[in-house]
C-alpha cells in the first residue's frame, strides 16, 4: 500500500458528491483535493496529468492508480470494500439498481452539467433565465421518468430496498442541484421519500456540498 486514497473533486459537482457518499457509506477515509471547476482548474496542466479528460471526480487508489467516472469508481469501491454493499446480491437487483443510477448519471446529468450550461451561455449566447429554463425542463422530465421506474418496484425505504445503493448515491446530488435551480420537485412521492430517507443518514449529510471543505455559498 502506497498511501491513502485521494479524491480530486469539486464541492458542487454531482458526480463528485456521488463518490463522496459512497466513501462515507463505507466509512473510508480519503484526502479531499478540490478542483475548482468555475475557475477552470480542471483545464490546467497540473490536473491534466491526473485526469486526461479534465473531468471530476478522479480517485487515486491506495496503490496509486487513478480512476475516473463516478459510477466506475463506486463499483470499484464496492468490489474492494464490500461492506456495506451498494449493489444487491442478485443479478436482477443489480440490473435494476444500475438502471436507476444510469437514468440519472447518463440521461439527466449530461444535459445539465457545468460545461453544457457554460456553452449555452458563452457560445450560444443564451440568456441566464433561458439557461435555467433548459436546466429545469430536462431535470424535471428525467425525474418524472425516474419516479415511474420507482413506482414499478416494490415499496422500499430507499430507491431499491431498505439500504442505500448506488442509485441513492446518484439521486441525492441530483436533487441538491435541482433544488438550487428551483426545479419543481412536486408529484414525485417515491423519489422524494428516498431522498428524505437518505438525508437522515450521516453519510449523506457529510457528503453534501455544504459540508465540503471548498464549499462556497
Amino acid at each position: 500500500m502506497l498511501g491513502g486514497m485521494k479524491l480530486y473533486n469539486y464541492f458542487r459537482s454531482s458526480a463528485s458528491v456521488r463518490v463522496r457518499i459512497a466513501l462515507e457509506l463505507k466509512g473510508l477515509s480519503y484526502e479531499y483535493l478540490p478542483v475548482h471547476l468555475v475557475k477552470g482548474e480542471h483545464k490546467q496542466e497540473q490536473y491534466a496529468a491526473v485526469s486526461p479528460s479534465g473531468l471530476v471526480p478522479a480517485l487515486v487508489t491506495d496503490e496509486g492508480d487513478v480512476l475516473g467516472q463516478s459510477l466506475a469508481i463506486i463499483e470499484y469501491l464496492d468490489e474492494t470494500h464490500p461492506q456495506p454493499p451498494l449493489l444487491p446480491q442478485d443479478a436482477l437487483g443489480r440490473a435494476r439498481v444500475r438502471a436507476l443510477a444510469q437514468s440519472i448519471a447518463c440521461e439527466i446529468h449530461p444535459l445539465n452539467n457545468l460545461r453544457v450550461l457554460k456553452y449555452l451561455v458563452r457560445e450560444l449566447k443564451v440568456e441566464e433565465e433561458a439557461k435555467n429554463t433548459w436546466y429545469r425542463h430536462w431535470v424535471r422530465i428525467g425525474l418524472e421518468v425516474f419516479e415511474k421506474e420507482l413506482q414499478r418496484l416494490p415499496a422500499s425505504t430507499y430507491c431499491y430496498g431498505d439500504t442505500p445503493t448506488v442509485a441513492d448515491c446518484c439521486l441525492v446530488p441530483q436533487i441538491f442541484n435541482g433544488q438550487r435551480f428551483q426545479v419543481d420537485l412536486g408529484g414525485l412521492p417515491r423519489t422524494m421519500a428516498a431522498f428524505d430517507a437518505c438525508m437522515k443518514l450521516p453519510a449523506f449529510q457529510k457528503a453534501q456540498p455544504s459540508s465540503a471543505p471548498d464549499y462556497e455559498a
